[in-house]
């Protein structure tokens, strides 16, 4: 085999020596592994990065923002506490964080700030584009969280509700009658999460079969699930793919 430096000069640079991975009819020649660059994050174990090889992420603690929050953040505040009385009560706190301003509102006022921030015209958020549920296990006694993304088309701002009730008593109101688009997306959060939307139209599963025990994506589900054949081939459930650490 004729080395790079034995070809006559075209008028590029020679390499004193062959690259690495380029020997013919060889697979890749890959670096030694060092201890930092193995797997993501530094794993040692199985490159299993969904936690269950032991990664554990550190939680930042949601705090009160304090005032001035900047931006129209201030704006839409002041107008949801001057058009609704109950603003004291009902608001347990404002949190401004990575650009986004949300209010932590009471389970049972959900509703009632929804229809606010609806009808009145310094607010106008005529949008519900998101309702979705979160799991706080470990973090939280009243664990699961539901988030709603309200958008106001007429003043182009945007703001997040969220709600939090306790698995002992995961109830709270429906917000369909004031935004439709929430019929569905409330019954995907309590299909997976298992909240009771009170005076829902029709709070069924929408992914998971009728009788299915349980809702999976609660943290504290098992991981689980059923073998699929697929072209012929059976395809283990997750948990009997790999053995995690």
């Amino acid at each position: 085999m004729t080395s790079p430096t034995d070809k006559p000069n075209d008028g590029g640079v020679p390499l004193p020596v062959v690259p690495a991975g380029a020997t013919s009819g060889a697979p890749a020649e890959l670096p030694p592994s060092s201890p930092a660059g193995r797997g993501m994050f530094g794993n040692q174990g199985t490159g299993d990065v969904s936690g269950y090889g032991g990664l554990v992420r550190q939680r930042q603690p949601i705090e009160e923002a304090s005032r001035p929050y900047g931006g129209y953040f201030d704006e839409v505040r002041d107008a949801l506490e001057e058009a609704y009385p109950a603003f004291g009560d009902a608001i347990e706190k404002v949190v401004v964080d990575r650009g986004e301003l949300t209010l932590h509102v009471r389970p049972e006022r959900i509703a009632e700030v929804c229809q606010v921030m609806r009808d009145d015209l310094a607010l106008r958020f005529e949008l519900c584009s998101s309702v979705s549920g979160a799991d706080y296990l470990g973090a939280d006694e009243r664990r699961l969280h539901v988030v709603y993304l309200l958008t106001s088309m007429t003043y182009r701002r945007r703001v997040r509700l969220e709600a939090a009730v306790s698995v002992e008593a995961p109830n709270l109101p429906s917000v369909t009658a004031i935004y439709p688009t929430a019929d569905w997306q409330e019954r995907e959060a309590y299909d997976m999460f298992g909240i009771v939307f009170d005076g829902h139209p029709s709070l069924t599963r929408i992914l998971m079969p009728d009788d299915w025990e349980g809702h999976p994506q609660r943290k504290d589900y098992p991981l689980g699930g059923v073998p699929v054949e697929y072209k012929g081939a059976e395809i283990q459930p997750p948990n009997e793919r790999r053995s995690y650490q």
